[in-house]
């Protein structure tokens, strides 16, 4: 069989395509870039940004020669209003509006569990799910996962829980912490896969994909704890929701992480299959296995707890940058010749020269400082930050040497900076 899958790069979607050449399938790829793909003769790649492909038209050409798709395509914030929609739903119904029109019939949907009042990242998968289900000629198997947990790795909000688990000493639960979670394996998830794709009775159908066994918030954080093999926290914390959703607030204004209001009002209401977990995967042969007792069972590694403790490192280092920047260039806006003047002219800059030199500086202090709160071309900015420090540090140093030594340090500290920011650099790139 011939398969394309869309968002094959991400956390679930690799996972599919690894799978899929497991099982001897050819697959198409429907990538933004190559990485994150295995080399395989049988595996083609599509380079493509779902946004701009919302016409049927724009999929007919890589559908040649496939039998069946897989659309684990999703994102968790919008770059511009009206992503969710674009992605989730206009994107994938082109799309399978051009498999009716190919004879392509087998269609499976990475959807969501919940509702969509909890936000518009559900609701635009569930508007996908209701046109496909009712689209002639297609057969549609949705499949409505519920936490999805991999023992080889994690991302977006499996990362966030992951980190949340392995805080020192204390476990901070949004409010009492019973709030359920039916959590499931991503290898299971992927057998679902397989099974939608081979079902023998051409059907379509809504499947709650979730793992046979209900989890408090509290156990699923306590049994990830002992996985990472990290002693039980000496205090567990109930924060209380009020704050739990101003911090969802604050993630979506930020854009900072899985946390926003989504992922809060899924936790307020829970994330379970309405029905039993065997009325749910009794149509084939893929065996629900308990996430808790797979955690009990497998060991973890040193680069597991690295990924759980510097999980929230990367936002405080972050922001950390953010300050030092918008600090600096604010002293450099009010700064006065008094306190300028003395270590430029030890540096040979005329009089004249140096307001302008002092505010030019501070401007490009504000303007990167800007830059990096609002995540605008980050790398760039966080490359260009770090050639300035270079550049301030050789500079002031060759000719005003007698810096290095100054008893508060601030020349020397630099040399901090010029590790932090690529380490910021790394622990921003999350896929």
């Amino acid at each position: 069989m011939k398969v394309l899958v869309t968002g094959a790069g991400g956390f679930i979607g690799s996972a599919i395509v690894e799978c899929l050449l497991e099982q001897g399938h050819a697959v198409v790829a429907c990538v933004r870039e190559r990485n994150n793909l295995p080399p395989s003769p049988r595996l083609n790649t599509d380079l493509v940004d779902l946004s701009t492909r919302l016409d049927a038209n724009d999929w007919m050409e890589v559908l040649d020669g496939v039998d069946a798709v897989v659309n684990a395509a999703g994102i968790l914030r919008e770059n511009r209003p009206g992503d969710f929609d674009r992605i989730h739903h206009q994107a994938p119904l082109a799309l399978a509006e051009a498999c009716v029109r190919r004879k392509i019939r087998r269609f499976v949907q990475i959807s969501a569990l919940g509702h969509p009042d909890d936000g518009a990242f559900v609701a635009s998968k569930h508007r996908l799910d209701a046109d496909l289900l009712a689209m002639p000629g297609l057969e549609a198997i949705v499949l409505r996962p519920s936490v999805v947990v991999s023992l080889r790795g994690a991302y977006g909000g499996t990362s966030m829980l992951r980190a949340m688990a392995a805080l020192p000493l204390v476990l901070f639960l949004p409010g009492p912490g019973q709030q359920k979670i039916q959590p499931l394996l991503l290898e299971d998830l992927c057998g679902l896969v397989l099974q939608g794709l081979q079902d023998p009775h051409g059907r379509s159908a809504v499947v709650d994909a979730v793992g046979p066994e209900v989890l408090t918030l509290k156990d699923y954080l306590l049994a990830t704890r002992r996985w990472l093999k990290l002693p039980e926290p000496s205090l567990i914390v109930s924060v209380p929701m009020g704050l739990v959703r101003l911090a969802g607030r604050l993630g979506d204004l930020l854009r900072a992480g899985p946390l926003g209001q989504t992922m809060t009002r899924m936790l307020e209401r829970g994330n379970v299959s309405p029905g039993s977990p065997a009325d749910q995967t009794d149509s084939g042969a893929t065996e629900m296995r308990s996430v808790s007792a797979s955690l009990a069972q497998s060991a973890s590694f040193v680069q597991d707890r690295w990924h759980a403790r510097l999980y929230w490192l990367g936002p405080m280092a972050w922001l950390a940058l953010v300050v030092i920047w918008l600090v600096s260039a604010l002293s450099g806006l009010v700064a006065d010749a008094v306190e300028f003047g003395p270590v430029l002219d030890r540096m040979g800059v005329p009089l004249a020269w140096q307001p302008v030199l002092v505010l030019s500086t501070a401007a490009l202090n504000l303007a990167l400082g800007i830059a990096l709160l609002l995540r605008i071309w980050l790398a760039r900015v966080l490359a260009l930050m770090w050639i300035c420090v270079l550049a301030y540090s050789l500079g002031l140093g060759l000719l005003v040497p007698e810096l290095w030594l100054e008893p508060i340090g601030g020349l020397v500290k630099n040399l901090a900076l010029l590790v932090l920011i690529p380490v910021v650099m790394v622990l921003e790139n999350r896929r």
